[in-house]
């Protein structure tokens, strides 16, 4: 027998090195995602959506530190300052409303009025309602659109009515009627406490049949998915499928459609404060502070931009991320 052209050579042993970085790559290649974790890695990449979302916080922690903010500019949002403003125009001093190193975005015409001081405690209002009646509308839609979409038959008919309804009932005139004739102490507040509680309950009753139909249609169409089906087949009963089963999934729609109801009821608080049937002087408002600018509009334009601009960046802000949280929670999304 001859021997072999070519001896059979032994290959290298893979160092430990190599042996970690495989055992890593195949530990990294079989891990899991949770949905949640997907969702934020996608909202990671949308940069608008994060830049509205960083907006938002600022907003949120500004309204909760007002005090403490203007306490440190030393301003007041009520004081007066009336040798700020000319005796005979009932305009601020200086160019561009009263600008100053005391005050920073001017003052009011008239009485003087620190316009910083009144920009962030109108905040509070503003976001106060904005949220709260938000919650209240996530409330009563996600309850009764999954009571609709789950039970159907008369339920599903009678809950539908009720929304139809609602959704076509001039809720802007109901409430200005409303609040016109409220009482200025009830339920042990006081003044602006009873408007602004009143302005909650009401944009949050007339919001919550928007979300209950989203929530309603997902219901449907979940409740006939194979889970839900299988659920059915092991036993579970009724409740079981509702809280278990369905409520989980409807999470990501209620979530996004929050987002999105919040700017809608800032500007519904700032359009009935605009109309004077919202929050009353002193109390600081965006919507109030624009309509007492309608009258200087020519002679000091700043008193009317500063709020507006508030306006519109906070709405920016939230339909930004709004839009953002829908696309990351969105399976089926491009982005």
């Amino acid at each position: 027998m001859t021997a072999p052209l070519h001896e059979p050579t032994a290959e290298a042993a893979p160092s430990a090195a190599e042996e970690a970085a495989v055992a890593g790559a195949e530990s990294k290649s079989v891990q899991g995602r949770s949905l949640g974790r997907i969702a934020w890695e996608r909202l990671k990449r949308d940069k608008l959506a994060l830049t509205g979302a960083v907006v938002v916080l600022l907003l949120v922690v500004v309204a909760l530190l007002a005090p403490v903010i203007t306490n440190l500019l030393g301003q007041d949002p009520n004081e007066y300052h009336e040798d700020l403003i000319d005796p005979l125009f009932g305009t601020p001093v200086g160019s561009l409303g009263g600008i100053s190193g005391d005050h920073l975005l001017g003052v009011e015409p008239v009485n003087g009025r620190d316009i910083l001081a009144r920009i962030l405690y109108g905040a509070r209002i503003s976001l106060l309602v904005g949220f709260l009646s938000a919650v209240v509308a996530v409330i009563f839609g996600t309850v009764f659109g999954v009571l609709a979409g789950f039970f159907g038959g008369w339920v599903d008919s009678l809950i539908s009515r009720v929304m139809d309804g609602l959704l076509a009932f001039p809720q802007l005139l109901f409430i200005i009627a409303l609040v016109s004739v409220m009482p200025n102490d009830m339920l042990g507040l006081h003044g602006t406490g009873v408007r602004v509680f009143v302005m909650i309950l009401v944009i949050g009753f007339f919001g919550w049949p928007y979300i209950g139909r989203v929530v309603r249609g997902q219901t449907l169409s979940m409740r006939e998915r194979e889970y839900v089906e299988a659920a059915r087949s092991l036993g579970a009963g009724r409740f079981y499928i509702l809280f278990k089963e369905l409520l989980p999934n409807l999470v990501a729609p209620i979530i996004v459609y929050t987002t999105m109801m919040i700017p809608t009821n800032i500007l519904t608080e700032a359009a009935l404060s605009f109309l004077g049937v919202g929050v009353k002087p002193p109390t600081a408002s965006w919507g109030q502070m624009l309509s007492s600018a309608i009258e200087y509009y020519e002679s000091d334009p700043m008193y009317m931009v500063v709020p507006g601009v508030a306006i519109f960046i906070t709405v920016l802000a939230f339909n930004l991320f709004g839009d953002g949280v829908r696309d990351a929670l969105d399976p089926k999304g491009s982005r």
